[in-house]
Order: structure tokens, then C-alpha cells, then sequence
């Protein structure tokens, strides 16, 4: 099921071109759209099986003519993995000399949730004297409280995956300093549950930046997986619904600048794009 947030934060579920629209058959208040997911993610087994039988009902919109939002619009948590394909490590090398590690030493790191935005809204870089980079990433949202998952039983707390860019601002600062700012952590374009990807292990990512291809790579090729990625974070915090996790970038990474257009694309889940531009350009 394709789980979305549309126009001022309604919930719905996408199917066959069209937006049918949950909002008043679950519990919802658009004005809390992070506390109205979580309980949804929470109640979702109870919710399904109505949600399916009775979806061809609910009011629908064309997806073309609705507004798609983040998916998940302010979670406690978002937690990114640095330097998680081998790959990136040896451009990271070669472009910067600053990747003497990879995930296994530096471990996860926090990235602020106000960074998120939405498909087709507008990356605003902060400062026009530093060079920004594309990241294309996996990413996933808990379905249920964790803590000290193995990796073996991971997937039974994932609620569902979608794509994720990590535009990232190059230089010495801390990455959690460097991946926070305003507008650097576009999601979407909506939340494909776990149930419809029977490996998020094997799916292949895609980046393009004004329709030329950038990023072409398959997740199997991460150091610290999924499962890994989610286990290993329980051991240190405990993850609650609505959290997000995404995976890295793999190689490819390159920068951007005001005018460009940045379309990301995951294997059984969709695709959006986002525009860039300055900060102090802004109307």
C-alpha cells in the first residue's frame, strides 16, 4: 500500500493513477499530521483490511492534480548512515581526502527533522560561497517501538520505505551540522509499506540532475544494510514509530546550484523531483 500525505496534510492511499483520500475514515487531524501518522502506523494491521475492501470508495482525487507532502512531516528522529558503499568512500577519497572510515567505525548520525520538505518544493541553499552535493538514498520510516532488535527480526519493525535526498554542504563541519539545514532533506514520494517490498536489500536507485543520469546503483551493495542499519541503531537508542532511518548515498555524488532540477527515483516505490535554489533569493 502506498501511503501518502496530499494538499494540507489529508492521508491517503495511492493506487491506479488516483489519491483516495482516508482522512475522514481513520483517525486524523491534518493539523497534527506527525502524531495522526504515528497512531496510524500503530493501528495499520487493524486498518488494512478495511482500507482495502472499502478503498475504491473513499473520495479520489487524480494524483497529477493533488499536492504531495513528506510523508513523514516531523519525526523525533532522523538518522543517516555516512560512507555506507564502499564505492562512495573511494570518490569521498578522491574528490575530498576525508573518508579514512566507513559506517562500521563512524556509526549513524543525526540529521534535524526540520530539514524535511516535500516532493516538488524547493532546496534552499543557505550560502552561495560553498559547494552543495546531491545524495541519493533509501529510506525508511519504524513501524514499532524498538530496542535491541537483532537484525534477523529488523524487518518486522520497519512499517515502510521511500526515497530520500541528502543534499549536504561540503567542508570541515560535523555532518550532523552539515546535512541539518532548512530544506536539505527532501522526502517521497510517499511511503510504500513493508509488506509490498519483500527485500528493500536488492533495490535499485536512481538520480538524475536536469535530466542527466548521476546516481545508478542497487542497495545490495551497502556495507550495514537495512536490518543492519535499524539494529544497530536500537542498540544504542530507542526507536519509536514515525522515526526515519535512511541508508547513504552510493558513489556518483556531485554538486548543485540555483536552476537545477534533482529527480530521484527507487525500485518499487516511485519518484519525485525537487528544485534548487539560493536561500537569499527567496521571494
Amino acid at each position: 500500500m502506498k501511503i501518502a500525505l496530499f494538499n494540507d496534510n489529508r492521508l491517503g492511499v495511492v493506487a491506479d493513477g488516483r489519491v483516495y483520500d482516508l482522512t475522514e475514515t481513520v483517525p486524523w487531524d491534518a493539523r497534527c499530521a506527525q502524531d495522526s501518522l504515528e497512531q496510524f502506523i500503530e493501528k495499520f494491521e487493524y486498518w488494512k483490511p478495511q482500507i482495502e475492501i472499502g478503498l475504491t470508495s473513499f473520495p479520489s482525487h487524480p494524483l497529477q492534480e493533488v499536492k504531495l507532502r513528506a510523508p513523514v512531516p516531523k519525526p523525533s528522529k532522523l538518522l543517516a548512515a555516512p560512507v555506507n558503499y564502499l564505492n562512495h568512500q573511494s570518490e569521498m577519497n578522491a574528490q575530498f581526502n576525508n573518508a579514512p572510515f566507513t559506517i562500521e567505525k563512524l556509526g549513524l548520525f543525526l540529521k534535524a527533522p526540520s530539514s524535511i520538505i516535500g516532493p516538488e518544493e524547493t532546496v534552499y541553499l543557505p550560502r552561495k560561497d560553498r559547494r552543495y552535493d546531491y545524495e541519493a538514498e533509501l529510506a525508511f520510516v519504524i513501524g514499532k517501538k524498538a530496542k535491541n532488535v537483532s537484525p534477523e527480526k529488523a524487518g518486522e519493525y520497519i512499517f515502510g520505505y521511500f526515497a530520500l535526498m541528502d543534499m549536504t554542504l561540503r567542508g570541515p563541519e560535523e555532518r550532523c551540522w552539515r546535512k541539518s539545514f532548512d530544506t536539505c532533506t527532501p522526502i517521497g514520494p510517499w511511503i510504500v509499506t513493508s509488506d509490498e517490498i519483500p527485500n528493500p536489500n536488492e533495490l535499485q536507485i536512481r538520480l538524475w540532475v536536469n535530466d542527466e543520469l548521476k546516481q545508478d546503483a542497487n542497495v545490495r551493495d551497502t556495507i550495514w544494510n537495512c536490518y543492519t542499519c535499524l539494529a544497530k541503531a536500537s542498540e544504542i537508542m530507542t526507536l519509536y514509530p514515525g522515526d526515519i532511518i535512511t541508508t547513504g548515498t552510493p558513489e556518483g555524488i556531485g554538486p548543485i546550484t540555483k536552476g537545477d532540477r534533482v529527480r530521484i527515483q527507487v525500485e518499487r516505490i516511485g519518484e519525485f523531483s525537487v528544485n534548487v535554489d539560493f536561500a537569499e533569493d527567496q521571494e
